[in-house]
């Protein structure tokens, strides 16, 4: 890997047979992305450091040091603060990288991205198949926005390519999808994370419920907002505020 980043010189080691520029010497007056940086080994973690900081480093085998100009992009799936604590991963590095921290929520808190990226993968795959296929049925796409996705974009993506490989006519249905309505439900109990004092667990708890509740009442009232407020037993703005705050949609 460190070849791999820095490049090497002839002899370096066994097989090193000619000499390999790195992918930083490639990135020059440019921008290199570290993707799953947390993975990263701790030994590999210092070099970086060291050209992080200096902005030179040398290829393995060598002694020349290279001055670079490099952004650096890095993003990781961990919670690096935690990795810090279990030592896996370098406080100081976290700092140098972390300049301009983006955090991005997994689709599950996004319910909003959820629909646009399963027809995004459906445009994809029913395009490489050669299948004509409009979209979903509404039973499909409810159970796409109830599942709970602990997988990811990744997961999401899997499961359309699957429903398009199964699907026979001009909408997905919820049988091609391999998911139920069930399986959403325990997978929000079990994904619930029992961590932070009680008022902390019954917050999360309660916005579960609010959020199956608020979603079942829309659809039993075809989105009239006016009558789900009152079925609800809540003021009209107050049912507003908690469809933008969930991202639900219809």
């Amino acid at each position: 890997m460190e070849s791999e980043l820095f490049g090497h010189e002839a002899g370096a080691f066994t097989g090193a047979k000619e000499k390999k520029i790195g992918k930083f010497e490639l990135a020059d007056k440019g921008t290199i992305f570290l993707d799953e940086i947390g993975d990263m080994d701790l030994n590999l973690q210092a070099k970086l450091l060291r050209v992080l900081q200096g902005d030179e480093f040398a290829r393995l085998g060598g002694n020349k040091p290279i001055k670079i100009d490099v952004r650096v992009v890095a993003a990781s799936n961990r919670d690096l603060q935690k990795a810090i604590s279990e030592q896996t991963f370098r406080e100081d590095l976290y700092y140098r990288l972390s300049a301009f921290p983006i955090i991005i929520p997994p689709i599950r808190e996004r319910h909003e991205d959820i629909l646009p990226l399963a027809g995004h993968f459906l445009n994809i795959f029913a395009k490489e198949m050669s299948k004509d296929i409009k979209g979903f049925s509404k039973e499909a796409k409810k159970i796409i926005l109830n599942h709970h996705w602990k997988g990811n974009v990744r997961e999401l993506e899997n499961c359309i390519e699957r429903a398009v490989i199964l699907c026979n006519g001009e909408a997905i249905q919820p049988d091609n999808l391999g998911l139920s309505q069930i399986d959403a439900e325990k997978a929000l109990l079990d994904e619930m994370p029992l961590e932070g004092g009680l008022s902390d667990v019954c917050s999360r708890a309660i916005k579960i419920a609010e959020t199956r509740l608020i979603k079942k009442v829309l659809d039993d009232t075809g989105w009239n907002k006016t009558k789900a407020a009152e079925i609800l037993k809540v003021s009209y703005k107050t049912l507003l505020t908690k469809i933008k705050e969930y991202g639900l949609e219809e």
